[in-house]
């Protein structure tokens, strides 16, 4: 090569720690209340139209008042896990998202 860069140098895909397409499981929380779940499913599938819900795990806190869901989806780009993080975050049941 005449620039004296690695080709790995010049793959912006090298930027991330991620490979696309992969699995990636998200976890969200929310206060513990009739339809979490589904708000949670709903949005999951507006980014990853393969998403499987029956793939969903639920944790609830030791008090009970608060529900860890795991959903896991196929991440395509920065920009679509991105942009399900904003979505998730800003959906008023959700609390959490990590």
């Amino acid at each position: 090569m005449t620039d004296n860069s690695t080709p790995d140098e010049q793959d912006p895909r090298k930027d991330s720690l991620i490979e696309y397409p992969s699995l990636f499981p998200i976890k969200v929380m929310g206060i513990k209340t009739d339809g979490l779940v589904h708000a949670i499913t709903k949005v999951a599938e507006e980014f990853d139209p393969q998403f499987d819900a029956s793939t969903v795990e639920l944790r609830p806190s030791s008090t009970g008042k608060y529900l860890g869901v795991t959903i896991t989806v196929t991440a395509t780009s920065r920009e679509q896990l991105d942009n399900l993080y904003r979505a998730l975050t800003s959906h008023p049941m959700v609390k959490v998202v990590l």
